[in-house]
């Protein structure tokens, strides 16, 4: 698979290497020779600017499968992903967001398919770990139409000991594993919940609540 990643920071780096080490072949642009200074093994590296068509022309973006928008300027990637989306037709665009507020630009209106942001995803993790029978968004998939959530469950939610397939689920969501412990399990429809098993769903942003509502012990409704 052919990726050309905008941006030779830090993090557009480590992609590149990342992604080298699983086989794909990888390009990297970046306007700044300093950032490109250091070579990496079998990435090929052009000095160039990726917001100009000419440059993307010259690394061949009309064959790459995927662009990543990994620059540190917010403005830059989207840029970037426009260009890769509606000028190139690149089937898969990853934007990089820096900036949280800037996170509502980051959609198909831009050409990106997926954004990921930094800063939130180490909330998740943050909130990941302290949080207990609270939805925690960890990404955001298909333009915003799906988030990929976690929950764990808490010795008095009333799901534990029922199996999987025995729980009426909510429409539109998706339990897509089970970690316990140390295990990933995928789920079928009889294995057993358990106390302190996190659930990893895919849901639409409409069905987090009633997810809660389901799983927690003490769900809060609506404000009166």
């Amino acid at each position: 698979m052919k990726v050309v990643i905008a941006g030779a920071g830090k993090v557009g780096r480590s992609i590149a290497r990342e992604l080298e080490a699983n086989g794909h072949e990888i390009l990297l642009v970046d306007r700044a020779s300093a950032a490109i200074s250091s070579p990496i093994p079998r990435v090929t590296v052009l000095e160039a600017d990726a917001c100009e068509i000419s440059s993307l022309e010259k690394v061949g973006l009309d064959d790459a499968q995927v662009v990543v928008a990994a620059t540190g300027d917010d403005k830059v990637n989207l840029v970037v992903s426009l260009l890769a989306k509606t000028e190139f037709g690149v089937p898969r665009v990853v934007a990089r967001v820096n900036h949280p507020k800037n996170e509502w630009l980051f959609d198909a209106s831009w050409g990106v398919d997926v954004a990921v942001s930094t800063p939130r995803l180490l909330s998740a993790l943050v909130e990941e770990a302290v949080s207990i029978g609270d939805i925690v968004r960890l990404f955001t998939l298909g333009q915003g139409t799906a988030e990929l959530v976690e929950i764990t469950l808490s010795a008095d939610s009333p799901v534990i000991g029922e199996r999987v397939g025995d729980v009426a689920w909510p429409a539109d969501t998706a339990l897509t594993a089970i970690v316990r412990g140390t295990r990933v399990i995928t789920p079928t429809s009889d294995d057993p919940l358990e106390i302190g098993d996190e659930l990893v769903f895919i849901a639409t942003p409409a069905q987090e609540e009633s997810l809660e509502v389901l799983l927690s012990a003490s769900p809060s409704g609506p404000a009166d």
